[in-house]
């Protein structure tokens, strides 16, 4: 515990700390990796004791690099859920964004660490993101972290929010082959024509060449026929010979009957009240197909 102290001591000599809006930063360096302090070192390999005991020498928890990372956005990023904990409960700010406008949740939904994102949601993160770039519900569809996609959406995160450039999270699931997170958003009510401008979620798939995924999108309404802004329809970007090009081929017909009334009463439905569709005075086999089950 000694050398830890000493260790603390020498940086903290070395390291003037500027305080600017209730967060601290080192001015000295300009290096986002060599101004960091070994409060980030010890969140970012998950070292709790070690973390514990820089904490209680006066380390303080919100210290920031030059380029507006926190000790919190590292323990996220490695999913070290207990350095997180430790470190919000100790005061440490859950919606503090670094420079490229990353805050610990969107660390949290790149990890995959699901535990992460619930005990950052319980300390009042948000789920909407300022920054288009660093979207925590974009960055979990791309990864396809189900789990933590499921925890946004559940605390009211938009799963149709289409970001300039980027898209909407299943666009952005489609063109990833996110296959499992693209199941969530369509389940959970996502609109299967919201992607990139008119580049929609089904020509980002086809671009993929995942058959399952582009199967998937059919089911739930995709339109094959919707033109991008180059006038291409999915098919028109699908390989000769590919099984995407043979699913396509299949569906070029009309939806069946069961298909377009399961369509028309979802969308009247809605998205709130698709939940409430187990309560409706129908048979059980006509709700489990309603709700693709």
């Amino acid at each position: 515990m000694a050398a830890v102290r000493t260790e603390a001591s020498v940086w903290s000599q070395q390291n003037p700390l500027h305080i600017y809006g209730g967060l601290t930063c080192n001015l000295l360096m300009a290096d986002s990796w060599s101004d960091r302090s070994p409060l980030h070192e010890a969140a970012s390999q998950g070292r709790l004791l070690l973390l514990r005991s820089l904490i209680a020498q006066g380390f303080h928890v919100d210290t920031l690099t030059m380029d507006g990372v926190s000790s919190l956005h590292e323990a996220c990023l490695g999913g070290h859920y207990n350095c997180a904990k430790l470190l919000l409960e100790s005061g440490a700010k859950a919606d503090v964004a670094s420079a490229d406008g990353a805050t610990p949740l969107f660390n949290s939904c790149r990890s995959g660490s699901a535990a992460c994102v619930g005990l950052l949601l319980q300390h009042g993160a948000s789920v909407h993101s300022t920054h288009q770039l660093a979207s925590p519900m974009h960055e979990a569809a791309v990864k396809d972290h189900r789990e933590c996609l499921e925890l946004l959406q559940a605390c009211g995160a938009q799963i149709d929010t289409e970001l300039p450039e980027v898209g909407s999270p299943l666009y952005c699931a489609c063109g990833a082959g996110a296959a499992g997170c693209v199941e969530m958003l369509l389940l959970a009510g996502a609109d299967v024509g919201v992607g990139c401008g008119r580049d929609s979620p089904l020509h980002a798939a086809v671009r993929r060449g995942d058959p399952s995924v582009v199967q998937l999108l059919l089911d739930f309404g995709a339109n094959m026929f919707h033109r991008n802004s180059e006038g291409q329809t999915p098919l028109d970007l699908s390989a000769p010979n590919s099984s995407v090009r043979f699913a396509l081929q299949r569906r070029r017909g009309p939806s069946s009957l069961s298909q377009l009334c399961r369509f028309c009463i979802r969308q009247s439905l809605g998205r709130s009240r698709l939940h409430r569709a187990p309560s409706l005075p129908m048979p059980h086999r006509i709700q489990d197909f309603l709700l693709y089950r």
